[in-house]
């Protein structure tokens, strides 16, 4: 298999989105005269993903340690969400990483183990957007209900709201499982793969890619009307004159900011199809290049958006990831240069 093969694969094959697609990306996957990339350019797009993404992993790393650091963001519901989140974004983006040293070695995992890490894809890539509900929701109660803020945001019902995301994802996970379980393994010759691991190439029949489509779908439009829902509900509020105006317009940037988040976690499954028609009037190689910058930019920097919206944004957390992020120096080290 080649390296241009590799890349393809890997970079263009995050959804499906029906079984002509489908069928054709394989064909296509699989013509002969195709251009090849050389080591050079190979060692290049590996360097540009590879340091954006390394930097955006240490960036989470010390937000997640900043947000268990001090009770204050232990004992406070939004904050908790937000590690939920942040938690989540984090191993998405080690595991795609992971994935892509993989296709870049040609590495050929087993059919076991690429579904293993393809389900734990799966499985963190369904909490982000259902996370980011539960911000909203959370927002749209401190503006909306203040006065019963504190004793429906508990710790207790966050815990188990948290609980209740995590079992829906989970159930999904156990949905696609048992669609795999369906095809015929026993059959292969084989149980190392063909191609390098990843979510399409776990697509092994018509009617996973027809749940992967109709569950994607629905969990998007579901988030979408939940964050939307709550956005109106703000701007109702803002106009009482009981409300806190400069609270609740700050909650409204919140929840836009937030809806930006879920805009950004759909591009990332969607835009494959885009690419795939742009595929039959450009070239291959010109293709691969192109799906390269739509990588870092749309799959990888989505996974780092949440650190810097509030790790720079929220007055209590601003100077605490900063001293970590100074290796525990004053503050004063973030204005040196």
């Amino acid at each position: 298999m080649s390296s241009l093969q590799v890349l393809f694969i890997f970079i263009f094959g995050l959804k499906c989105f029906s079984k002509m697609s489908y069928a054709n990306q394989s064909q296509t996957l699989n013509i002969t005269g195709q251009q090849y990339q050389g080591l050079l350019e190979r060692v290049l797009f590996s360097t540009l993903i590879g340091m954006p993404c390394c930097v955006f992993l240490f960036i989470n790393g010390i937000m997640l340690f900043t947000l268990r650091s001090k009770p204050v963001f232990r004992e406070t519901s939004r904050y908790i969400l937000l590690y939920n989140l942040l938690f989540a974004d984090t191993v998405q983006l080690a595991l795609g990483q992971l994935l892509y040293l993989l296709a870049v070695c040609r590495i050929m995992l087993t059919y076991p183990v690429c579904g293993v890490l393809s389900m734990l894809a799966v499985l963190t890539n369904d909490i982000s957007p259902l996370t980011l509900v539960l911000m909203s929701l959370e927002r749209y109660v401190a503006v909306c209900y203040p006065l019963r803020h504190a004793t429906i945001i508990t710790i207790r019902n966050t815990g188990v709201a948290i609980i209740v995301v995590w079992a829906i994802s989970l159930l999904n996970v156990f949905t696609r499982v048992l669609l795999l379980l369906n095809y015929p393994f026993e059959d292969l010759e084989s149980l190392v793969m063909t191609d390098v691991c990843s979510d399409i190439a776990m697509l092994l029949e018509p009617i996973t890619d027809l749940y992967d489509k109709a569950y994607t779908y629905f969990l998007f439009v579901s988030a979408t009307v939940a964050i939307i829902s709550s956005y109106i509900g703000v701007m109702v509020a803002a106009r009482s004159a009981s409300t806190d105006k400069a609270s609740a317009h700050k909650v409204r940037n919140t929840l836009l900011l937030h809806l930006v988040q879920l805009g950004l976690s759909l591009s990332s499954t969607m835009h494959t199809s885009i690419v795939q028609s742009l595929s039959t009037v450009l070239q291959r190689l010109v293709i691969v290049r192109i799906k390269t910058v739509f990588y870092v930019f749309i799959y990888i920097l989505p996974r780092c958006l949440s650190s810097l919206i509030y790790g720079l944004r929220d007055q209590t957390i601003r100077p605490v990831l900063l001293y970590h992020l100074c290796c525990r120096m004053s503050l004063s080290c973030s204005t040196k240069g």
